[in-house]
């Protein structure tokens, strides 16, 4: 499995002090200043993962798309440990499309 880049996200700009990012799948991310977290909505009511910054340190823009990376490989890597037919589905299926 290929884990996502920085620069598989695109980011949609800021209303309201609130960042949004999309990922190659088209899911939403949100993150605002004030926020030590990412969220799946605008108004940052469901956390999906904490911000990591040092204690003296504001959070800014690239403390988000680490913590939204963060977010989507963790979960990627989750959902094939627990389902590793999918990757072996998937690697059969190219192999069969190549024949």
């Amino acid at each position: 499995m290929t884990k996502i880049k920085a620069d598989q996200l695109s980011y949609k700009g800021e209303s309201n002090g609130v960042h949004s990012w999309t990922t190659p799948s088209g899911q939403p991310y949100y993150w605002h200043p004030d926020w030590l977290h990412i969220a799946e909505d605008a108004t940052g009511s469901h956390p999906k993962q904490k911000i990591d910054v040092e204690q003296d340190q504001a959070p800014t823009e690239k403390h988000a798309v680490s913590a939204i990376l963060k977010h989507l490989n963790q979960w990627a890597t989750d959902k094939l440990a627990s389902h590793p037919d999918i990757e072996t589905s998937s690697i059969e299926a190219e192999i069969n499309l190549k024949k």
